[in-house]
């Protein structure tokens, strides 16, 4: 569906993209994530047909980026683009209208697209008047309208309270299962990890890694994490390093990756030479890989 290749960008000497290369397949959530600055918001732009590359090739569908192929992507971007005093109704209209939909095909669209999100009930309601979890599922409705083939979803939950998150969720989940491809932006670790079918790592313009959770995996030397609050973290070190454990800090706690599950038992065994304060065994998550494969 989307292909970029050897994608370059640099705003004076400041090189933001860096042969940036990855490939959405039709029907997936790819996430793809990165600190602020890593180029997200640029390699958007690109896509958008909004900014142009120095280098690089980017297709959509097999066809090269134009204003022609703007109307084969929706995007719902950070900061919500909704007119407050405007109704549901009246916000998707113009949108439909810029994408130029007939009148026929726009009412049915509008109500097709608020159903999708759940705001059939709201058609009339000015956006002021809604939650701000409400007014995000909007944001994407507006992103739908047109009826796109890639979905662009530019950190749909920042802002939003947990439960607000929940419903972006479980639209976003719904949308995956009618089979929308999806491009996701988000420093939500969890939220990529539950969402996504493969997740790019970006750093410097460049993807470090990418795949499913499962692939990202093997980036991790070890098969489950050791978290451990003890008075004596010279000696808990000094323990791990004797028995092969990697060390390392998430957070400031101090952590061990186990090359193989332990038994609670073996573990206190291990360490039973140093006073324990507390420990809990973690199964590899995102977050795990993500400080593996970015760290200096």
């Amino acid at each position: 569906m989307l292909r970029i290749k050897n994608l370059n960008k640099s705003y004076n000497t400041r090189k933001v993209l860096d042969n940036l290369t990855f490939n959405i397949q039709p029907g997936e959530v790819y996430g793809l994530l990165g600190a602020n600055g890593a180029g997200k918001t640029t390699t958007i732009n690109i896509i958008c047909n909004l900014l142009k590359a120095d280098h690089g090739h980017i297709t959509i569908n097999n066809q090269p980026i134009s204003e022609n192929t703007k109307k084969l992507i929706g995007i719902a971007p950070q900061e919500n683009l909704l007119y407050k005093t405007l109704s549901c109704a009246e916000n998707l209209q113009f949108f439909a209208d810029i994408y130029g939909l007939d009148k026929l095909t726009k009412q049915k669209q509008i109500e097709t697209t608020l159903k999708a999100v759940n705001l059939s009930d709201r058609i009339n309601s000015p956006v002021e008047t809604l939650s701000g979890g409400m007014q995000r599922r909007l944001n994407i409705a507006v992103a739908l309208v047109h009826q796109p083939q890639l979905i662009i979803l530019d950190e749909p939950t920042t802002g939003l309270d947990i439960e607000a998150r929940y419903e972006i969720w479980e639209l976003i989940n719904q949308l995956k299962n009618q089979g929308l491809t999806i491009l996701l932006t988000t420093h939500l670790l969890d939220e990529a990890e539950r969402l996504c079918n493969r997740i790019g790592i970006l750093k410097n313009g460049k993807i470090l890694a990418e795949g499913s959770l499962s692939e990202l995996k093997k980036f991790i030397p070890g098969e489950e994490v050791l978290v451990l609050q003890t008075s004596e973290e010279e000696e808990a070190i000094s323990i791990a390093e004797k028995w092969g454990f990697p060390i390392r800090r998430y957070g400031g706690d101090l952590a061990f990756l186990l090359p193989e599950p332990l038994e609670l038992k073996e573990i206190l065994t291990k360490f039973d030479t140093i006073p324990i304060d507390s420990i809990s065994r973690q199964p590899i998550r995102l977050e795990h890989i993500y400080v593996e494969i970015t760290k200096e």
